[in-house]
C-alpha cells in the first residue's frame, strides 16, 4: 500500500504510521509541522519508502523509523528536526538512500558514533547530511560504510579534524561534499584511488599543503572544488590529462605557479584561479580553451598584456581579470566575444582607450574598468546605454556622457595662425588681470588674521578642485546643529550642498585634541592609496593650522548603526548579508588588493555608511595603518580602538594585524543579525556577544536572532535559518581567540556569496 498527499497544512495525525501495510508514504514538499510520535510501539513492518522532506517538522527524529526493518529510502531533509542524531540507524540494514540535510541536527559526542552504526547498512548508496549544525571530527570508521556508496554529502557541517585516509576504502564513490566546514591537513593521497570520483568538493576549509598528484589518477573527475583553503605551491602539471575535467574551482589559496599544460584542458567550463600568488603574464594559450563559459584570475600579479587570443573563447559569459598588474590596452578581440554578460578588467594598469568593438556585445550586462589609466571616449552604443559611472570611475582622462560623471569628450580643433594671433591677444591679458584679482585676495585675507584655506600645507587628495573655509562655511550654513549628522572620533560630521548643488558630508576635525591632527594626517595618506566602491570616497579637503576637514561623499542612509537600530525601518535579511558582503569586500581590499596591507583598525557599524542603493561604504581611516611587509604585525602603545569590537591581542599588547580586522569584522556580524550590541547590558563579567551566540547556537538560531528576520510562519523559516546559523559560524571562525587560527577576508567574502546564493536560490525577494 502507497500514500501520497499533495498541499497538506498543519500536523500529521499520528494514526497515519499505524497502518501495517503501508509500503510506501510520501509527505514531501507540504506545509505540515509539529512533532512527529515518537513512539516506539509503532510498527511498520512493511515500509520501504518515506518521504518527509520540505515541511516543517521540529522536535528529534522519532524512534519509530528504526523500527521499519524494510525500509530503503528514507527523505527527512528540509525540515526543523533538532537534537542529537540517533546511533540506531544501522538497524535499517536495507537502507539505499538516507536524506537528513538542511535541519538542525547535531552529534552526541565528537566522533560522531552515528557514521560508525551506518556501516551495519550494507546497501547505502546515498548519504546527505549537509546543512547541519554537526561539529565534531570525521572518525576513521568512514572508511567501514558501505562499499555501495556512491554520493557523499557533509558540507556545511561545522566539522573539523583531518580528512581520513580511510575514505579511499569507498572505491564506488562518484561524489564527495566535505566544503564549508573547518577541515585541516592536507588532501589525503588515498583520495587518488577512488577511480570512479567525478565531483571532489572540498572548498571552504583550512585545508594546507600542496594538491597531491595523485588526484591526477581521477580519470572520470568532472569538477574539482578547493577553492577557500590554505593550499600551497605549484597546480600540479598533470591536471593537463583530466580530460573529463569540466569545472575547476582553486581560487582564494596561496597557489603560486600554473603548468603549461593546464591549457590543454580544451573542453573546460569553468575555470577559477582568483585570489592566489601567480605571477607573470596571462599566456596566449588560453585561446585554446574554445568552450569556456567563465574564468576567474582575479586577485594575483598577472602583469604584462591581456593576449589577444582570448578573443577566441566565443562561448565566454564571465571574464574576470580584475586587482591585477595588467598592462597595455583592451583588446579590440574582446569585441568577438558575443557571449559575454560580465566583464571586469578594474584595478589594473591598462592603458588606451575603451575598444569601440565592446559596442558589439549585446549581451554584456556588467563591465567594470575603473581604476586604471583609460582615456579618450566612452563608447555610447549598445550595451554602453545602460552602464553607470562606478563602471568607469577611476580613470581621469576618460570623457563622455554627463550621466558617467566624465568631461564632455571635445572635438579637435584646427586654428589658423590668425586665430592663434587674436587668441593670445585675448587671453593673455584676461590672465593676467585674473592673477593680479587673486594676489590681491590672498593679501587681503591674510591681513584679517585668518590662515588661508588649502594652501600648500594641505594634502593633495585628488584632481578635483579645493573648497575654502568660507565655501564649507556656507555650506554648512555655518556649522549649524541642524546640519549636523553626527559626532564621533576626533571631529563632527555636517551635512552641507555646495554651490553647484551637490550634497556632500564635511568631516570637520576638532583640533582640541592632539590625536586630531595626525588623524587627519592618516586619513588624507590613506586616501591616496586606496580606491574601492565600498570604500568612502573623498572630494577633497581643507586644511590650515587651526581648520582642517575632509569633503566625503554624502550616504543618504546615514550609517548602519543607525539603520540598524531605528525604529521605524527594519533591514530584512538580504540588506544586512549584502552590506556585510560589501564590508568584507572592502577589507579583502585593505588587506590583499594592494602592495602594502592596510588595517582599519577600528570596524564597527558605525563606521560602515549606506548610499542610496543601500550599498556600504567603509569609512573613518583615521586609525588606519599600513603594515611594511605582508604577515607583518604591528605594536602600539596607545590603546584606541572601540571596546567591544576590539581583538583580545589588540587590548592586551596593543598588537595590530589584518587578523584584527577580521575578529572586528566577526564581532559586527554578529551584532548585524542579532541586533545586540557587544556593550548591551545583558554582557557583562564573562559573558560576551561572543560567548553568548556560541553557547545559544548549538541549542536554537532562534535563541540569538534578530526576532525581525525569522518567523516561523514564513514559508522560507528553514532556508533562512540555516542561512543566518552559516551566518553565525561564519563569525564564529572570525573571532577565535588565536590571531592565526582565524579565517582571512578573501574566505570571508568567498562565503558570505556562497551564503547568499543559496538564499537567493531559495527564496525569492
Amino acid at each position: 500500500m502507497a500514500f501520497s498527499f499533495n498541499k497538506l497544512v498543519g500536523v500529521v495525525p499520528t494514526t497515519i504510521f499505524n497502518v501495517s501495510t503501508l509500503k510506501s508514504l510520501h509527505l514531501q514538499s507540504n506545509s505540515l509541522s509539529g512533532r512527529l510520535a515518537s513512539s516506539g510501539d509503532v510498527r511498520l513492518p512493511n515500509l520501504e519508502e518515506l518521504h518527509l522532506w520540505g515541511n516543517n517538522f521540529s522536535g528529534t527524529i522519532p524512534s519509530f523509523i528504526f523500527n521499519a526493518s524494510k525500509l530503503s529510502k528514507l527523505a527527512l531533509e528540509e525540515n526543523s528536526f533538532s537534537g542529537f542524531i540517533p546511533n540506531t540507524f544501522g538497524n535499517l540494514r536495507n537502507l539505499k538512500w538516507l536524506g537528513l540535510n538542511d535541519n538542525y541536527l547535531t552529534s552526541s559526542t565528537p566522533k560522531l558514533r552515528f557514521l560508525s552504526s551506518l556501516s551495519n547498512c550494507k546497501y547505502l548508496e546515498y548519504f546527505g547530511f549537509y546543512n547541519n549544525p554537526l561539529g565534531g571530527i570525521l572518525p576513521r570508521a568512514i572508511g567501514n560504510l558501505s562499499q555501495s556508496m556512491e554520493d557523499f554529502r557533509m558540507h556545511n557541517c561545522n566539522i573539523s579534524g583531518g580528512i581520513p585516509e580511510e575514505i579511499g576504502n569507498l572505491t564506488n564513490l562518484i561524489a564527495i561534499y566535505l566544503g564549508g566546514n573547518n577541515l585541516n591537513g592536507s588532501i589525503p593521497i588515498a583520495v587518488g584511488k577512488l577511480q570512479k570520483l567525478q565531483l571532489l568538493s572540498l572548498e571552504d576549509n583550512q585545508l594546507e599543503g600542496s594538491i597531491p598528484d595523485d588526484l591526477c589518477r581521477l580519470a572520470a573527475l568532472f569538477e574539482l572544488d578547493s577553492g577557500g583553503n590554505k593550499l600551497d605551491g605549484f597546480v600540479p602539471a598533470c591536471f593537463g590529462n583530466l580530460t573529463n575535467l569540466r569545472n575547476l574551482y582553486l581560487g582564494s589559496n596561496k597557489l603560486t605557479s600554473i603548468p603549461s599544460t593546464l591549457w590543454n584542458l580544451k573542453d573546460i567550463l569553468y575555470l577559477d584561479l582568483s585570489s592566489n600568488f601567480f605571477t607573470g603574464p596571462l599566456p596566449s594559450e588560453i585561446g585554446n580553451l574554445k568552450v569556456l563559459v567563465q574564468v576567474d584570475l582575479s586577485m594575483n600579479n598577472f602583469s604584462d598584456v591581456i593576449p589577444t587570443t582570448i578573443g577566441g573563447l566565443k562561448d565566454l559569459q564571465y571574464l574576470f581579470l580584475e586587482y591585477n598588474r595588467l598592462q597595455g590596452s583592451i583588446p579590440d578581440s574582446i569585441g568577438d566575444l558575443i557571449n559575454l554578460k560580465s566583464l571586469n578588467l578594474s584595478n589594473n594598469n591598462l592603458s588606451g582607450t575603451i575598444p569601440i568593438s565592446l559596442e558589439k556585445l549585446l549581451d554584456l550586462k556588467d563591465i567594470n574598468v575603473s581604476f586604471n589609466k583609460l582615456e579618450g571616449e566612452i563608447p555610447n552604443k549598445g550595451p554602453f546605454r545602460n552602464f553607470s559611472t562606478e563602471s568607469f570611475e577611476g580613470n581621469e582622462l576618460l570623457c563622455g556622457m554627463p550621466n558617467l560623471q566624465v568631461p564632455p569628450c571635445r572635438t579637435r580643433i584646427h586654428h589658423t595662425s590668425r586665430k592663434n594671433d587674436l587668441l593670445i591677444g585675448i587671453v593673455l591679458p584676461l590672465s593676467t588681470i585674473f592673477m593680479m584679482a587673486v594676489i590681491l585676495f590672498i593679501l587681503r585675507y591674510r591681513k584679517r588674521g585668518k590662515p588661508l584655506p588649502n594652501d600648500a600645507n594641505m594634502p593633495r587628495i585628488s584632481n578635483q578642485r579645493r573648497f575654502t573655509y568660507l565655501e564649507i562655511f556656507q555650506a554648512t550654513n555655518g556649522f549649524s546643529e541642524n546640519n549636523l549628522i553626527g559626532r564621533g572620533g576626533f571631529g563632527s560630521v555636517y551635512k552641507a550642498r555646495i554651490q553647484d548643488g551637490m550634497e556632500v558630508a564635511v568631516k570637520v576635525f576638532d583640533l582640541q585634541y592632539g590625536r586630531a591632527f595626525k588623524s587627519f594626517d592618516i586619513e588624507c595618506d590613506m586616501i591616496k592609496r586606496i580606491r574601492h566602491r565600498n570604500i568612502i570616497k573623498i572630494i577633497s579637503s581643507c586644511s590650515s593650522d587651526d581648520f582642517k576637514a575632509l569633503v566625503l561623499e554624502y550616504m543618504p542612509h546615514g550609517s548602519l548603526e543607525k539603520c540598524l537600530y531605528s525604529s521605524n525601518y527594519i533591514l530584512d535579511i538580504f540588506q544586512r548579508l549584502n552590506i556585510m558582503i560589501d564590508v568584507a569586500s572592502a577589507l579583502e581590499y585593505l588587506h590583499f588588493g594592494y602592495s602594502v596591507p592596510i588595517i582599519h583598525c577600528d570596524l564597527k557599524p558605525s563606521n560602515v555608511l549606506l548610499d542610496d542603493n543601500m550599498v556600504a561604504h567603509l569609512s573613518d581611516f583615521g586609525m588606519a595603518k599600513p603594515l611594511l611587509k605582508e604577515d607583518q604585525s604591528l605594536t602600539q602603545t596607545q590603546t584606541l580602538a572601540t571596546i567591544g569590537y576590539m581583538a583580545p591581542e589588540y587590548g592586551r599588547e596593543g598588537q595590530v594585524s589584518t587578523n584584527g580586522d577580521v575578529y572586528s569584522f566577526g564581532i559586527m556580524l554578529m551584532e548585524t543579525f542579532t541586533r545586540k550590541k557587544p556593550t548591551d547590558e545583558i554582557f557583562f563579567g564573562d559573558m560576551t556577544l561572543k560567548h553568548w551566540v556560541n553557547d545559544l547556537l548549538p541549542i536554537s538560531v532562534m535563541e540569538i536572532v534578530d526576532a525581525n528576520l525569522l518567523s516561523q510562519k514564513d514559508e522560507h523559516f528553514t532556508t533562512k535559518g540555516q542561512c543566518v546559523s552559516f551566518i553565525f559560524n561564519l563569525a564564529m571562525k572570525c573571532t577565535v581567540e588565536s590571531p592565526e587560527q582565524r579565517i582571512n577576508a578573501k574566505e570571508i567574502v568567498t562565503r558570505l556569496l556562497k551564503i547568499r546564493d543559496s538564499l537567493l536560490k531559495n527564496v525569492k525577494r
